[in-house]
């Protein structure tokens, strides 16, 4: 068989693993991998530097599949390509406990450089890779030695060029001239209700040649030859990323091509046959057979592909030596290993009254100064989020080397992009914004959260104490929303030692956390360092104490005052600083009943944001002094006090408490 042949009947298995996996699990998207498989595969086979033995070769081309529901595509791809994905693995697809889920998920699939599915997002994360690659090459490649090298691709769908979020996204990569982003648009004109002329006529190629792209077109998605030239042009402009529009017929050869039937449910035994027949397999071909030729075919690839990371391993082996003292840096930036000096007396100096935003911008410049590989910015706000990198310069096209990253008014596209460079490696990735505009980018946080990589949020502006903005800006139920999200730490510290704990606990996290910090002023309450990181520690006492205040951030001082009102009438109360709950739920049974002792169960809680989930801590008899509506206009000061947001409100809220247990 010629070897143009055997490339079809490559693609063609393709397809057959995909639509065959589908109908397995009858469920899934077997539209997608039918139209885009040749695009796909001839990116794997003849374009991309990867390693299916080694997943995780840092200077592997980057490929992120942004329509996640053609993820049966993308596994049947790993499969013949080497990963360490089985056809068993395929029989499972969308089971429980398989590791070919509905959408790729990171982590769990070798292959799998991101989670995707939510539209828009992939394509957004992908820019973030490439920013990673641009500014690791700049600080670390030295003449004859390109050890950062590689390129990042992208297969998206018309859902994913009408979200938002790759709007943004893909602005700032024509701004920042991502040359080596390149994406490419499966163009089926089809969504889940219907042909895209339903809603989305826009001209696509002049709007990302506005963008600063260069567009490139494919007329014929099964046309491989010219789909090769397209990325082979793609790939040599280095000032521009490159959207590759290949038209594509969705469900191609079945029998509800072109049609959106096709797009998310199996095509049906009967139908399934009909497909593969139509593309030439023989009847008796059993489901999930891969021809022996077609086998040979990949394994002398997957010698190709081991070659290629053999050779840029002498080329880094080489650079070690020349360069020992930028080779221990990437190494340690890699690993995140961390300086062993870094948790100093110094760390936890932070002991003036200052907002908690002011004390987290010294905290992530002292950082700045130990670590070699922060890289993040604010979306239009760093003056206000204090989140500048001072000296360290602004990521920009003709410098690369910037730590400083200006997003512009983008949350959404700001938040996947920091994913994307997290994922990337070797960097520590951050993003910052008023903690209102979470909304914005919640879905991006949450992918984060599902991840598991670290990204700090700087979430500033965090409550009615921001004043005149007024309500539109302040956030009420924002920390009861991301304290329900599994994966992520929220923590809102109450002054600059604290607020160096969260630091500390981002540093040493797996996981995403988001530090809710304080535009005003507010007083050094002698935070305990070891006590925040348990989540909630005892901060002020009183022997055979009646009752227990708990609170976080800008009203642990309203409860350290109420705590002394009470004691001028003889009422013992106990302090419990809490500005993280999922840590203090982490914790084992006897330090969390030390902290709240289930026999003390008159307690309350004051926080300026919604109630909800501070049940949890009070429980049935306890009191939630916080925020039952939207916020107010007006000084900040004022606004504690129009809301009922003070130590005169919480003590009065105790005394309460404690004539109901006396009657």
């Amino acid at each position: 068989m010629a070897q143009n042949e055997v490339h079809q009947l490559a693609v063609n298995t393709t397809r057959a693993l995909a639509i065959e996996a589908v109908e397995e699990a009858k469920s899934g998207h077997p539209g997608m991998p039918l139209g885009a498989a040749p695009m796909a595969f001839e990116l794997f086979y003849n374009h991309m530097k990867h390693s299916p033995r080694n997943p995780k070769w840092l200077n592997r081309d980057r490929f992120v599949l942004s329509a996640g529901h053609g993820s049966a595509l993308l596994y049947s791809l790993l499969h013949l390509f080497g990963y360490d994905v089985t056809i068993d693995d395929l029989r499972s697809f969308r089971q429980v406990g398989s590791i070919t889920p509905g959408h790729p998920e990171y982590k769990l699939t070798p292959g799998v450089e991101a989670t995707t599915g939510p539209l828009g997002q992939g394509l957004a994360v992908a820019t973030g890779m490439a920013v990673a690659e641009t500014h690791l090459a700049a600080k670390y490649n030295r003449p004859g030695f390109p050890i950062i090298d590689h390129y990042t691709y992208v297969i998206c769908s018309d859902g994913d060029l009408m979200e938002g979020v790759s709007s943004e996204a893909s602005s700032l990569a024509g701004h920042w001239n991502l040359g080596k982003l390149i994406v490419l648009y499966d163009d089926n004109n089809i969504t889940i209700d219907g042909s895209t002329d339903l809603a989305f006529s826009e001209d696509v190629t002049m709007r990302y040649e506005a963008y600063g792209w260069q567009v490139l077109s494919v007329d014929e998605g099964d046309d491989i030859e010219a789909i090769a030239a397209a990325l082979v042009k793609a790939k040599a402009n280095l000032d521009q990323p490159t959207l590759i529009r290949v038209r594509t017929i969705i469900g191609k050869y079945s029998p509800v091509a072109g049609d959106s039937k096709s797009h998310g449910a199996p095509l049906g035994t009967d139908s399934v046959k009909t497909t593969l027949h139509e593309m030439g397999f023989n009847s008796e071909r059993e489901p999930f057979d891969v021809a022996p030729e077609v086998a040979h075919y990949m394994r002398n690839k997957q010698a190709e592909l081991a070659e290629q990371e053999k050779n840029w391993l002498r080329i880094w082996q080489d650079w070690q030596d020349k360069y020992p003292e930028l080779a221990s840096e990437l190494e340690g930036s890699l690993e995140g290993i961390l300086p062993a000096d870094l948790f100093s007396e110094e760390f936890f100096s932070l002991k003036d009254a200052a907002a908690t935003r002011v004390q987290s911008g010294k905290m992530l410049n002292y950082i700045n100064k130990k670590l070699p590989n922060l890289l993040g910015g604010s979306a239009d706000l760093a003056g206000s989020n204090n989140s500048t990198l001072d000296g360290s310069g602004e990521f920009q096209k003709n410098y690369r080397q910037g730590k400083n990253i200006h997003f512009g008014v983008r949350e959404f596209g700001m938040a996947s992009i920091i994913n994307g460079i997290v994922l990337h490696g070797g960097l520590r990735g951050f993003a910052a914004t008023f903690f209102i505009f979470t909304d914005y980018m919640k879905m991006s946080m949450r992918l984060a959260a599902l991840m598991d990589i670290p990204v700090l949020y700087i979430l500033t502006h965090d409550s009615i104490g921001l004043g005149e903005d007024g309500p539109t800006h302040e956030p009420i139920e924002q920390l009861a929303t991301f304290r329900a999200m599994p994966n992520i730490n929220v923590f809102r510290p109450a002054d600059g030692v604290e607020t160096a704990a969260g630091y500390q606990l981002w540093l040493e996290s797996q996981r995403p956390t988001a530090l809710i910090l304080t535009r005003q002023k507010l007083s050094y309450v002698q935070g305990d360092p070891e006590g925040a990181l348990r989540g909630a520690y005892v901060l002020k006492d009183s022997q055979d104490f009646d009752i227990i205040l708990i609170a976080s951030g800008s009203e642990v001082e309203i409860a350290l005052a109420a705590h002394d009102m009470l004691a001028e009438e003889d009422i013992r109360a106990r302090v419990v600083s809490m500005p993280c709950q999922n840590l203090f739920d982490g914790q084992d049974r006897a330090y969390r009943n030390q902290v709240l002792p289930p026999s003390c169960r008159k307690r309350v809680s004051v926080e300026a944001a919604a109630t909800f989930g501070w049940q949890k801590y009070i429980g049935i008899e306890g009191v939630a002094v916080g925020m039952e509506s939207f916020g107010g206009s007006g000084k900040g000061s004022d606004l504690f006090k129009h809301f009922g947001l003070t130590p005169e409100a919480v003590a009065e809220a105790a005394k309460g408490l404690l004539e109901t247990k006396a009657r």
